[in-house]
This record gives structure tokens, sequence and C-alpha cells, in this order.
């Protein structure tokens, strides 16, 4: 399992294909385990799941004490209504977690557009220009560029837009 990992808002933000999807699920499961996410972000659908045979991974990862969160978005597609209305509050846990150091895996089937996608889109959201976020993506991990409808998606967030109060330390 190949892992891109980009620093992002002062964490680390890394993007991969879905564990199992090489035929060895456990071994991916324990390589995206030892790289201790703080949050795993799964892009694919039900039936990519199964194909896998990871059905079962929402569970294997919160047994590891990670928080975990689907949404499922078919490939070459963008978000759909239902996932657009959770992105704010999946988007605010993210940006959480990488304001404050921690890490955030992104997964697709293939680790592609669809990764690209939610990646730049926390990339931005988190306060890099859009510019410079695509081409630090590009660089990193060329074959995660979406098609054109999922690269107009990202690049319709607000750059910085938090959707928390950041306390500062005492």
């Amino acid at each position: 399992m190949v892992m891109h990992a980009l620093p992002v808002g002062g964490g680390i933000l890394c993007l991969s294909s879905l564990p199992g999807r090489g035929g060895d699920y456990r071994g991916d499961l324990e390589h995206m385990s030892h790289w201790r996410p703080a949050m795993v972000i799964s892009l694919v659908t039900e039936v990519e799941l199964v194909e896998a045979g990871a059905q079962a991974l929402g569970q294997h990862i919160q047994d590891k004490g990670t928080r975990w969160v689907q949404l499922s978005i078919p490939t070459g597609e963008e978000p759909s209504a239902r996932v657009r209305e959770r992105w704010p509050q999946v988007a605010a846990q993210a940006q959480r977690a990488l304001l404050g150091g921690g890490r955030v895996l992104v997964h697709s089937a293939h680790g592609g557009g669809r990764c690209g996608m939610v990646a730049l889109r926390l990339m931005i959201e988190t306060g890099e220009a859009k510019d410079e976020a695509l081409a630090r993506l590009r660089a990193i991990c060329p074959e995660c560029e979406g098609n054109t409808g999922q690269t107009n998606w990202s690049l319709k967030a607000e750059r910085g837009a938090v959707r928390f109060v950041r306390h500062p330390e005492r």
C-alpha cells in the first residue's frame, strides 16, 4: 500500500489506496495503523469495500483508536448532495486534527482522483492558497489529480474556512 504524505496546517495529510486492494488487507491495515492517524476518511462505496475484502474496515480502524468517517463517492464522481451536506462537519474534524499537529489519512480505491479532490479541498480550507495547494498535490502525487468536476469542487473551497475557534495554549 503506497501512502503519499504532505504537511498541511501543522499536521500531516496522507493519501492512499484502499487497504486490501492489493490482496493483503491485514498487512495494509497494520501499515496504516503504524502511521497512527488521528482520523481516516474513506471515500469508497460499500461495493468497493466488499470487493477488497475490507467490509469491516471502519470497525477495524476504530478498534485501533482512530476516528473513521466514510463519505461514499463513486469513482470519477464529485460529492453527492448528501456528502456535501456532511462535509462541513467532517472537514472541521480533519482541520482540528491537522491544525493540532495530527495526522489525517484520506483513501479511495486506487488513491487517485477522489483522494486528491478531498485533500485539495482540505489544504485550501486549512489556509493554503489554491494554486500553491494544487501544485504541491501534483508534485507529490500526480495520479491524485481528479477530473474537471472533482477539481472544480475542490477549488470552490474558501481559503482558511476553518469552522471552529482555536484556543491559545494556556
